[in-house]
């Protein structure tokens, strides 16, 4: 397996677990979906592209993503082996520091888990496997456990990566332990709620952040481990079921996204894509359609209008699928592989070489509007997850995160090269189609 692969896999693992108070969770939007409800958003860049509001650099080595809440930022990564919190205003001024303890250092070292705030807590995992309650203005630690030795977990070979999930007085996680598989903690002491050992084989974690679904009958929790996708009712805990689902890695970094009764899942290599039938209780699913050639590894997937848009990774190329059928129908080579998200009628695409486009959705053909190239900015690789919010897009690489202003009525200038003083390597090439 080359580096590319390796390194991908924190892209789902950490970019955007933002979250607002009193939401569930807002990892890829606020249904965890990759679609963000914004409105009122340009539908074609300047050639230049969009405005610059401000580039924050200092973070550090890490993939995660931004989250927003009590009208502040916050996202982590790592300095000399030990991961910080960064809070930041909202005009990019960095208002605290603080650090949560050793974080990963060995492939593709960096933070993992991008914060979850909810209220004055904020919640995250390093990838040394320390799951943790914080108060998210001091960095105060309320509670922690540790996935190996309070759950009997252990490591896997890039880190913990997961993006914690929130309901009600419930978080959820997946230590991967023979017995605490997946469990539900108190988020607000940290106290075992209930315990799985999912579908019995043991299986580690596999960099997946979970998904909850709510129906009449119950609330599902879906995550996907090594080798199986799991369904567990998420109040009690209760085993419902699971379908084989692997690859000779153990890399499941997309969430799972549910849409209209189906349940559709993306892996890397051999796996490939597939959509399960949902019974409408919960406690059952069977296999629709499988595709082996749509992979993607990291950067999610994103459901339109009866198609879905997603990159993979063998091949290097953007698909688009037919959800009745799971056959593509269209693919191409016109941008690298990398993440999508939506909102307002365009797709944002960011991919592994720095190009970041904005794509009219089109089942017939790869439409790109806009694009700019982000090479130029900040340092190591292009994984993490783009984050919308309050018309702003966020894209972080490494140690700096760039915040455009991409509203339809932006008065905002934008800067120049000499305008960002404090940061010589800034330059965009932007081009349209």
């Amino acid at each position: 397996m080359n580096n590319s692969i390796i390194a991908f896999v924190f892209i789902a693992l950490l970019t955007p677990t933002m979250a607002e108070a009193q939401q569930r969770s807002a990892w890829r939007g606020p249904d965890r979906n990759g679609i963000y409800k914004e409105t009122g958003l340009l539908q074609e860049w300047p050639e230049e592209g969009p405005a610059v509001l401000w580039m924050f650099e200092g973070l550090g080595e890490g993939y995660s993503s931004p989250s927003f809440a009590n009208g502040k930022i916050y996202l982590t990564g790592m300095h000399d082996r030990t991961g910080y919190v960064f809070i930041l205003s909202k005009d990019g001024t960095l208002i605290n520091k603080y650090e949560y303890g050793p974080e990963f250092y060995r492939s593709y070292p960096g933070s993992r888990s991008t914060p979850l705030v909810v209220d004055d807590l904020l919640y995250l995992v390093s990838g040394m496997g320390e799951i943790m309650c914080l108060n998210a203005g001091n960095g105060k630690q309320i509670w922690s456990k540790d996935a190996i030795g309070d759950f009997g977990g252990e490591n896997i070979r890039w880190g913990i990566t997961e993006n914690l999930l929130v309901d009600g007085e419930k978080i959820f996680f997946a230590p991967g332990g023979k017995h605490h598989n997946i469990v539900a903690l108190n988020r607000f002491t940290g106290e075992l709620i209930w315990s799985s050992p999912g579908s019995g084989k043991g299986d580690l974690s596999a960099y997946c952040s979970p998904l909850i679904i709510e129906l009449p009958a119950r609330k599902l929790l879906v995550t996907h481990m090594a080798s199986d996708i799991v369904g567990l009712d998420a109040e009690t805990g209760e085993f419902l079921w699971s379908y084989p689902f692997a690859n000779r890695n153990n890399i499941h970094s997309n969430t799972p996204i549910y849409y209209n009764g189906y349940i559709y899942a993306f892996s890397t290599d051999e796996s490939g894509s597939l959509k399960l039938k949902l019974t409408p209780d919960g406690s059952s699913v069977s296999l629709e359609w499988l595709n082996n050639e749509v992979n993607p590894l990291a950067g999610g997937a994103v459901i339109l209008d009866g198609h879905i848009y997603t990159a993979v990774y063998v091949g290097r190329r953007w698909y688009c699928m037919d959800i009745e059928t799971g056959k593509p129908t269209y693919s191409s080579r016109d941008l690298d592989r990398g993440v999508v998200i939506y909102a307002d009628r365009r797709l944002y695409y960011y991919t592994e070489r720095g190009e970041l486009a904005l794509v009219r959705p089109d089942p017939a053909k790869l439409d790109i509007v806009s694009q700019i190239s982000l090479r130029k900015i900040g340092s190591g690789h292009h994984f993490s997850h783009p984050v919308l919010h309050e018309g702003r897009l966020y894209v972080r690489r490494g140690d700096a995160m760039i915040a455009f202003d991409i509203r339809q009525t932006s008065t905002n200038l934008r800067l120049t090269k000499q305008d960002c003083f404090s940061c010589p390597s800034f330059i965009f090439h932007g081009h349209k189609k």
